[in-house]
């Protein structure tokens, strides 16, 4: 299984080495960016995936539709069956191996368990996998139906938030499939994150609008366009409410009885017990879902890197308890004995009912359920933390 050693990462090349040449380069600059681009591709990198190749005598690759650390995905025709289906191309270096057979383990559990439990189909379905041998060796690919993120459909709702009704039953469908992964599965998914909901129609006129969208850019400027403009305003509030989500990429999931892994979660949505090295559970996914429900509704909560990221959670939260902290065997770095920040020392506390009253105008009725919703579950304390179970039964989320 996979090793907890930290792998490097190299960044993907921007162009072509003729694109490369033509650039104004020192000599020594030219071959740090000649040699990034030989080692992106070459042995235990990435396999360089052509439009028009044909894998396993079935799948056509059409073109691109992202990368991370350690895959590619690709829009892909399935030619016997005659429909478009996803594959993700992982790097073929040991590491990265042992992580594609860990995130095959995973979603062979989901497919088994879901036959018991009908929250199964709120995670995204593994279809197949197999090995192939490319030009750097063994990949894994692993497909799978993909459409755009949440992330995307942000970017359409970017000032005001997405629709109230949208959020909740969206974070409906989230939790229920954590619950899934959590309590059926014994799996801590360890990258909740906007990115990784995947939105999906059922109707044949908003499966297309949704695939029209695959190139939305999933940087935190990107926004679903067709053919006909921004998918935000293409879509109708029936639409709306007729996109369902799914949970997708448990690349860096683990199982809850075995973490691989001390440092998990995308920096934002981290969780205080992963940001503080301490041991961590299925509540860490909560967090990050609590995040990822803030950022839906256009309310930034606590999400940047060190200090920074621990003062924004104090301004919300409150202070940390000093035997949270100094459990923590870095804490000298960051707090002094009082457990007051070492390099932060002008903070502005605020309470989420008035951050939504002032800045979003919500009533104060309103704002005042939300957070009686939120804030369960981002208690500092992971054992006290709501789970999504909880979060399900909460009034606010059942509310019409």
């Amino acid at each position: 299984m996979r090793s907890c050693q930290t792998l490097p990462r190299l960044e993907e090349p921007t162009g072509t080495c003729q694109a490369v040449l033509s650039c104004s380069f020192s000599p020594k600059a030219l071959r740090d960016v000649i040699n990034i681009s030989w080692r992106w591709f070459s042995t235990g990198g990435h396999h360089p995936m052509q439009e028009g190749e044909v894998f396993n005598t079935q799948y056509q690759v059409l073109h691109k539709l992202g990368r991370g650390a350690f895959a590619t995905v690709w829009l892909c025709q399935d030619m016997r069956r005659q429909k478009q289906v996803a594959v993700k191309v992982l790097k073929s270096r040991e590491g990265f191996a042992d992580t594609a057979q860990d995130e095959v383990a995973f979603l062979r559990c989901v497919n088994c368990m879901k036959k018991k439990d009908l929250a199964g189909e709120n995670i995204v379905c593994l279809l197949d996998d197999f090995r192939m041998i490319g030009e750097n060796g063994f990949h894994i690919l692993l497909w799978r139906v993909l459409g755009p993120s949440i992330r995307c459909l942000m970017g359409n709702y970017r000032a005001q938030g997405l629709p109230l009704p949208f959020v909740k039953k969206s974070l409906q469908q989230v939790l229920a499939g954590l619950h899934f992964l959590h309590e059926c599965c014994r799996i801590i998914h360890a990258d909740i994150k906007p990115e990784n909901i995947l939105l999906c129609g059922h109707s044949k006129r908003l499966q297309r609008l949704l695939m029209a969208t695959l190139h939305c850019d999933q940087g935190t400027e990107g926004k679903l366009k067709g053919a006909g403009g921004d998918l935000g305003n293409q879509l109708e509030e029936s639409d709306l409410m007729s996109i369902e989500v799914k949970i997708a990429d448990l690349g860096s999931a683990c199982w809850t009885y075995k973490p691989f892994s001390k440092e998990i979660q995308t920096q934002p949505y981290r969780a205080l017990e992963v940001l503080l090295g301490l041991d961590y559970g299925t509540p860490a996914d909560i967090w990050s879902t609590a995040c990822l429900v803030g950022l839906g509704t256009a309310l930034c909560l606590p999400g940047r890197t060190g200090d920074n990221h621990v003062a924004r959670i104090i301004e919300l939260l409150g202070r940390i308890p000093s035997q949270t902290v100094f459990s923590w065997n870095k804490s000298t770095q960051f707090f002094s004995k009082p457990g007051a920040l070492l390099r932060l020392s002008r903070l502005c506390p605020r309470s989420l009912p008035g951050i939504l009253a002032d800045r979003h105008g919500w009533t104060r009725q309103e704002a005042a359920a939300f957070a009686a919703f939120l804030l369960p579950a981002l208690h500092y304390a992971p054992e006290r933390r709501a789970s999504a179970a909880q979060s399900l039964r909460h009034a606010w989320i059942a509310a019409p």
